[in-house]
């Protein structure tokens, strides 16, 4: 190994363990292609980070990620899949296929790989899933980035800003501990590939039912991918939001996100606010009266 990925690792643990490490590694990568001494690379350095960052399994900070990242993942495909349906709902109805301009062709193909990913990882194939859907969200920043080259010094800062909580949010999946990470749901592949055809066809779905005059408001077209994710995620997500940190921390990349896509203003941010803590409050008392009907059984 590379010892400048050991020294990655703060001094103390690379002292007690940078042998061990580096055999591990040495094992890992015998005869292996260039894509696995990358991606054994990269564990190491997502290994080293969250220990400088405290943000392992074993600390409060780890734990507060684990409970965040499943609706990091939800908020991005709930973004992604609101995307989607706009675009292919402005594409059908103005009969203009082109995307609005040059970039809007790899904007869809991001979107659709971020939603994607979020599908894969929720359904238990996490690692892949949290990478698919971290490299659809900066393909994004980046089209983003590329249309707006000839002025970007002169673009507001306000504007540059969009780019960055995205990105943020769809990183925080990937430094959740892998021992935290949540289990595997959709055991078959069957059922993987049913997810993955049902994904895109409800987003063509809901663009149609705008495009017929159904639910135009914004706050729907986002609110309805928002819940299909949510149920994707499922109960292991829900519970595993116990404190008022990590309900902060499950809500926020929806209120961020919806905020950054045009949907979250200040005329609903109020209520978007009291429906989610009535849905955490009573998400609370579901689970107070579930452990204490248990504890007298």
């Amino acid at each position: 190994m590379s010892l400048r990925l050991l020294r990655l690792y703060p001094a103390e643990f690379r002292r007690d363990f940078g042998d061990e490490i580096a055999e591990a590694y040495r094992e890992a990568t015998e005869d292996a292609g260039p894509l696995a001494r990358l991606r054994e690379g990269w564990d190491i350095v997502a290994h080293a980070l969250r220990l400088r960052l405290h943000i392992g399994s074993a600390h409060r900070g780890g734990r507060l990620l684990a409970a965040a990242a499943p609706f990091a993942l939800a908020a991005m495909g709930a973004r992604a899949a609101f995307l989607l349906a706009s675009t292919l709902n402005r594409a059908y109805v103005t009969g203009r296929p082109d995307f609005e301009g040059p970039i809007g062709y790899p904007l869809a193909v991001c979107d659709l790989l971020t939603l994607v990913g979020v599908v894969v990882a929720l359904s238990g194939r996490y690692a892949v899933g949290a990478r698919s859907a971290f490299a659809g969200v900066a393909g994004t920043s980046a089209c983003l980035l590329a249309a707006s080259a000839p002025g970007a010094l002169d673009m507001p800062l306000e504007h540059a800003a969009y780019l960055l909580p995205p990105l943020l949010i769809a990183a925080l999946p990937l430094l959740c501990p892998p021992d935290l990470r949540p289990s595997c749901r959709i055991g078959s592949t069957a059922g993987l590939v049913a997810l993955l055809v049902w994904a895109p066809l409800s987003v063509v779905i809901l663009a149609l039912l705008d495009a017929g005059g159904i639910g135009m408001i914004l706050l729907w077209r986002f609110a309805v991918p928002v819940v299909a994710v949510l149920v994707l995620a499922g109960r292991p997500a829900l519970s595993g939001v116990r404190t008022a940190g990590q309900f902060a921390l499950a809500v926020a990349p929806f209120l961020v996100l919806g905020h950054f896509s045009g949907v979250v203003g200040e005329a609903n941010a109020v209520p978007c606010l009291a429906v989610l803590a009535a849905a955490g409050l009573a998400g609370r008392l579901w689970r107070r009266r579930n452990s204490g009907a248990a504890g007298h059984a």
